[in-house]
């Protein structure tokens, strides 16, 4: 993986957390969505992981802060409850945390990263997602 640009200049990461601190930023982070959004996803697990793996085709360059993988509700027919898997939400440590100069910082950038896998899950794409601002 590339070194971060922005980690030479003092106001930004890589900020040091433990993955205790981390989970406990994620939580934090998760607790800010609004119950009324929350309450509208439909089984969807949320889970940390150190960092993103790209597969065999994917550029070995790739850097993903998170990664929503699952069936959005857009897509759901009546078939979907019959044995499928929860969808899951990743939110990736080591790059939030290179791109974070503070405990705010971490907690704001998960905030965002989860409320964009989070629209994932409503079916929202990227490119509206970078309309909207949360790209």
């Amino acid at each position: 993986m590339r070194e971060n640009p922005l980690a030479s200049i003092p106001s930004f990461g890589p900020f040091d957390m433990n993955e205790e601190e981390f989970d406990a930023a994620a939580q934090a982070a998760i607790a800010r969505i609004p119950a009324s959004i929350r309450k509208e996803m439909d089984n969807v697990a949320i889970f940390v992981a150190e960092a993103y793996e790209p597969g065999p085709h994917e550029d070995p360059d790739t850097v993903l802060l998170g990664l929503y993988e699952g069936t959005p509700l857009t897509e759901r027919s009546s078939w979907w409850d019959t044995g499928s898997l929860p969808d899951s939400i990743t939110i990736f440590r080591r790059p939030i945390l290179e791109i974070c100069g503070s405990h705010e910082q971490v907690i704001h950038e998960i905030t965002v990263t989860v409320v964009h896998e989070i629209a994932h899950h409503f079916g929202i794409s990227d490119e509206r997602l970078h309309e909207l601002g949360w790209g």
